[in-house]
């Protein structure tokens, strides 16, 4: 029975790694973080294949973690798909290394890498692994000086971005 709780809490505890070379960024300020964000760039996975006006609002939990909605319109279907979890910091509310979770016990990592500091106006985040990727922004446009800049800064850390999906944002399947 031991052997099967140590397996299991290495599971859990291998979802909220970072990878090799990534480090989060420090002097965070959760406050500034909430509100929503468009998903301006991402890598591919089977949760959002096929989503496009994706957004991310954060906003805070009474029990001090962070809420988050993830929202997409499925493209030419003009259906919405809508994610609800939760997020809490790592290593304190200093660093932007949280743990997230949409099913249940299982979390995973969300580390914040590139931040706007002035304005927190675009982060750059990846999962536990170099197979997660997202640009985030305030606004459904950014500057393409700064996507460019994070791109690079991606692939310098051994991201795969000449497979980065470009959001589209537009009015079609707006309810």
């Amino acid at each position: 029975m031991k052997k099967i709780n140590w397996v299991f809490i290495f599971v859990l505890v291998s979802c909220v790694s970072m990878p090799d070379g990534v480090k989060p960024v420090d002097n965070f300020q959760a406050k500034r973080y909430l509100g929503q964000w468009y998903e301006i760039a991402r890598l591919d996975h089977s949760f959002e294949r096929g989503l496009t006006r994706v957004t991310a609002e954060y906003s805070r939990r009474e029990d001090g973690g962070i809420r988050v909605v993830n929202r997409g319109c499925l493209a030419g279907e003009g259906k919405w798909k809508e994610a609800e979890g939760k997020a809490y910091f790592v290593h304190g509310p200093a660093h932007g290394f949280l743990k997230v979770s949409f099913f249940g016990p299982f979390y995973g990592s969300y580390v914040i890498l590139e931040l706007d500091k002035q304005d927190y106006s675009y982060a750059l985040v990846c999962g536990p692994d170099k197979s997660y990727l997202w640009i985030l922004a305030r606004s459904s446009e950014l500057d393409k000086e700064i996507i460019n800049r994070l791109i690079s800064r991606a692939s310098s850390l051994g991201f795969d971005t000449g497979k980065l999906i470009f959001v589209k944002h537009d009015e079609r399947g707006k309810p």
